[in-house]
């Protein structure tokens, strides 16, 4: 932990000094995109829509070029009446961000106060707590046994300086989810005053009956916010487009401090024509849940620890005397780019993002052959 010091200690230090916490958080690493020696790699670490993205937002795009001097709507308005309509939701109730991740740190700057806490499950998304702490706030982190987030565990730290609880739905990087069931359960025994923050980042690509985005307890409650992104399902990870919905005072309060022209011209055209084309939408869905099961299966055979997924990655474990840092390095070596998870408290495990038949064939073979070495 670095040092307090007070504010006159401050004044007269030799140079600005952060605030305090501020060089306690540990940066965000993401996965990597480029393999030493290796030409034009695969990369599967960064939960992207291996097909790319819409033609038409493509096309939305590149008509944006004589529009660069332009500032943006900064209320957003053709991307909200479009998210509006396909959603059925009413349009004061939603926000829009550079990615959701900048709605989870204007969330953060909402809510809490030096000393206030957040919520979350022990391998939860990273932007919750780099947000948190931002806010000179607690992050606590409840056991997630089975590799699934328990809502009694998430219950038992909850105190009176509780503003936020988060909730990655499916999760990342486990790949598991709470059932609606669970969602209600959770926020029914939370004080009316703490927000449960439901990030369905991965929401398209779940098809367990189970499952719920958690959009219509929010429309029935006062304290439920539900995040969503263009990034992966859409294969829009490059322009940042997120967005929020939650009752308006929620909504009011974001809006007030939310930068004026947070997503540009291009990517708002991008995201209302991505989210006209049903076609690539349908593709990219059927291409996960077409090979998700085929690797969860392939994978177990050959003796990975493989964790049943309603995302668009599985998680996989290496038995004993198998290095999951090795089996990275190993796979690098073949062009397979896939992300290690050490920062996230599993060192033995890594995340594959579901690739197309020719990439997920390659790394079936050649984690087989990583394990007889």
């Amino acid at each position: 932990m670095t040092e307090t010091l007070s504010p006159d200690a401050r004044a007269r230090a030799p140079r600005p000094l952060p605030k305090p916490g501020i060089l306690d958080i540990a940066q965000y690493v993401p996965g990597k995109s480029a393999a030493e020696g290796v030409v034009d790699p695969v990369k599967l670490s960064g939960n992207e829509n291996i097909l790319g993205s819409s033609p038409k937002a493509r096309e939305a795009y590149a008509s944006a070029i004589d529009q660069l001097h332009l500032y943006p709507d900064g209320r957003a308005n053709i991307l909200r009446e479009a998210v509006s309509a396909t959603f059925k939701l009413p349009p004061q109730n939603l926000v829009f961000g550079c990615g959701s991740d900048e709605l989870i740190h204007l969330i953060a700057q909402v809510f809490l106060e030096p000393g206030d806490n957040i919520v979350q499950a022990e391998y939860a998304f990273g932007a919750y707590a780099i947000a948190a702490r931002a806010c000179q706030g607690e992050v606590r982190s409840a056991p997630e046994p089975n590799f699934r987030i328990e809502v009694d565990g998430l219950l038992e730290l909850v105190d009176e300086r509780t503003r936020l609880v988060f909730v990655t739905n499916p999760a990342n990087p486990t790949g598991t989810f709470l059932t609606g069931e669970e969602l209600r359960r959770l926020q029914a025994a939370l004080p009316p005053g703490v927000a449960l923050v439901i990030d369905a980042a991965y929401c398209e690509f779940a098809d367990d009956p189970n499952f719920d985005i958690g959009l219509e307890l929010a429309q029935e409650v006062e304290n439920v916010i539900v995040t969503r992104t263009f990034s992966k399902l859409h294969g829009l990870a490059a322009l940042r487009v997120g967005w929020a919905y939650a009752p308006e005072p929620i909504i009011d309060a974001v809006e007030r401090i939310r930068a004026p022209f947070n997503v540009n011209i291009p990517a708002q055209l991008a995201a209302v024509a991505s989210l006209g084309d049903e076609e690539f939408q349908q593709k990219s869905i059927a291409l996960v849940r077409q090979w998700r099961p085929w690797l969860v299966q392939q994978l177990g055979g050959i003796g990975l620890d493989v964790i049943p997924s309603q995302a668009n990655f599985i998680l996989v474990g290496f038995p004993p005397g198998k290095s999951a840092a090795e089996a990275e390095a190993f796979l690098a070596r073949r062009g397979l780019i896939i992300r290690g998870l050490a920062g996230y408290g599993l060192p033995n495990h890594l995340r594959l993002t579901i690739g197309r038949e020719e990439h997920n064939r390659a790394m079936v073979e050649a984690l087989a052959d990583f394990l007889k070495a």
